[in-house]
C-alpha cells in the first residue's frame, strides 16, 4: 500500500458560514482545515479520539493562510490536506481549498503536541512512526 500523504474532503457551505451578503467568513475556513487533517489522519489508520483519552493533544501552534477568492453560502469546496513533515515535535500540514477550477484558499499549520495540563511535550513515538510512514520517510 502507498504512503498516504494526501487526502481530499468535500464541504458544502453552511448558512451560519456566511455573512449576510452570503460570503464565507475567514474563520470558518480554519475549521475546515481542522476538519481536513482529522480526516487526513484518520485514513491513514490514526484516532484522535484515542490519542486524547491518552492525554495527547495536537494543538495548532501557528497558522497562516491566504485568501485568493471569496467561497459563498452554499458552495461546494474540495479540501485538499498534504502532510508537509513530521517531526517528534512538530507536524507541518498545507491546505488547498478550491471550487470547481478556482483556488479560494491555501494555508500551512505547524501542530505541537501538549498533555492533558498544557505542557509541551514530544510526539510519541508510535504516533510519529505512523506519520512518518505515511508521508513515506
Amino acid at each position: 500500500m502507498a504512503p498516504l500523504t494526501e487526502h481530499e474532503i468535500e464541504v458544502r457551505v453552511r448558512y451560519s458560514e456566511a455573512d449576510p451578503m452570503g460570503v464565507v467568513h475567514h474563520a470558518a475556513y480554519l475549521t475546515y482545515f481542522e476538519m481536513g487533517r482529522t480526516e487526513l489522519y484518520r485514513a491513514a489508520g490514526g484516532d484522535y479520539r484515542l490519542m486524547e483519552e491518552q492525554g495527547l493533544f495536537l494543538v495548532v501552534a501557528e497558522i497562516r493562510v491566504k485568501y485568493h477568492r471569496a467561497a459563498h453560502y452554499d458552495d461546494v469546496l474540495i479540501v485538499r490536506t498534504r502532510l508537509k513533515s513530521a517531526s517528534p515535535v512538530k507536524l507541518i500540514h498545507e491546505y488547498e481549498i478550491v471550487r470547481g477550477g478556482d483556488r479560494i484558499t491555501t494555508a500551512e499549520t505547524v501542530l505541537a503536541c501538549i498533555n492533558g495540563e498544557g505542557k509541551l511535550r514530544r510526539i510519541p513515538e508510535q504516533i510519529v512512526s505512523r506519520i512518518e510512514a505515511a508521508v513515506g520517510k
